[in-house]
């Protein structure tokens, strides 16, 4: 069992930057690979980037491709999302996700989810 914890939303200003934290309960963090997702209002979730369990392998949604990193830090059971170049399309609700399996984009794929973090990027 792994729970999430999400923070660092809040409210930013058009090209400014946010950096996202997930904190992980168990001991079985680094058995996961980590994600992101975000779903605005009236909108599905959509995958916004995944990380390798190491770490040493990342992918990302177009959208977000170039202005958003993520990271991990194994020995904190945390990942991050820096986000940077912010736009007002970039407001949604934040989700941190973990998934045994790789390179998928779908939420059925991932297993377990935090609660979320609102991200609102003002124009």
């Amino acid at each position: 069992q792994v729970q999430l914890v999400e923070s660092g939303g809040g409210l930013v200003q058009a090209g400014g930057s946010l950096r996202l934290s997930c904190a992980a309960s168990g001991r079985t963090f680094s058995s996961y690979h980590m994600g992101w997702f975000r779903q605005a209002p009236g909108k599905e979730r959509e995958f916004v980037a995944a990380i390798s369990k190491s770490g040493s392998t990342t992918y990302y949604a177009d959208s977000v491709k170039g202005r958003f990193t993520i990271s991990r830090d194994n020995a904190k059971n945390s990942h991050y999302l820096q986000m940077n170049s912010l736009i007002p399309e970039d407001t949604a609700v934040y989700y941190c996700t973990a998934s045994r399996v790789w390179m998928t984009i779908t939420t059925s794929s991932y297993d377990y989810w935090g609660q979320g973090t609102q991200v609102t990027v003002s124009s």
